[in-house]
């Protein structure tokens, strides 16, 4: 979203100077729009994804490539007594949720300005961690999520919502591709396993993971 980098679903993390140019490419603002567009925010299912995550109100949150908060939003709203960190690596986009969540009167998001292989969270205080449209984004994905395990809780649970290569916007491009398969192992490498598996999507394929 931004120069954006950790976007839900359109960019996310990217590491290539490629990918670096086009996060450049355009302001923070700019992404705001694109990100917020009525007939793609219908697409990610939003309140949809947010019950099938089952939080409880105290529950703690990353939303991993927060972008423009459009997730953040409704899962501050499920966690009254508990509080998302909005992880982006975007200052700007970091601002943009500041600003609206404040406008929003939600004093339970922190903004996180996180790295390219860190979500550099304030705390290890994890119940989950939700990436959407994003993994496939990160060049090093093994290093990213080993340090991103570090910050949940030992119940801690982390939730991937990522394209089916074939159906996806990359699909001619092997290197921004990410199977379930290929999550599934590098997931059991940390100790984790697929608990649920929420059928929300035809393009898509989701899965919560826990140890």
């Amino acid at each position: 979203m931004r120069t954006l980098f950790f976007v839900v679903s359109i960019l996310g993390l990217a590491l290539t100077s490629t990918a670096s140019a086009q996060l450049a490419a355009r302001s923070a603002e700019e992404w705001v729009k694109t990100l917020e567009a009525t007939n793609r925010v219908a697409k990610l299912k939003v309140a949809e994804v947010v019950a099938a995550l089952k939080l409880k109100p105290d529950a703690v949150v990353a939303d991993i490539g927060a972008g423009s908060g459009v997730f953040t939003v409704p899962l501050a709203r499920a966690v009254t007594a508990g509080k998302v960190y909005a992880v982006d690596i975007e200052q700007g986009l970091v601002d943009h949720i500041t600003q609206r969540t404040q406008g929003e009167k939600l004093t339970n998001v922190v903004g996180v300005l996180g790295k390219f292989t860190d979500a550099a969270l304030p705390a290890k205080d994890v119940d989950l961690a939700m990436i959407f449209d994003v993994l496939h984004h990160i060049e090093n994905r093994t290093e990213y999520l080993k340090n991103l395990v570090p910050y949940l809780k030992k119940t801690g649970r982390i939730a991937v919502i990522d394209f089916h290569p074939e159906l996806g916007p990359h699909k001619n491009d092997p290197t921004l591709q990410v199977t379930k398969a290929q999550a599934d192992a590098w997931f059991a490498a940390l100790g984790f396993k697929p608990v649920e598996e929420p059928a929300l999507y035809t393009d898509k394929w989701f899965v919560v993971y826990s140890r």
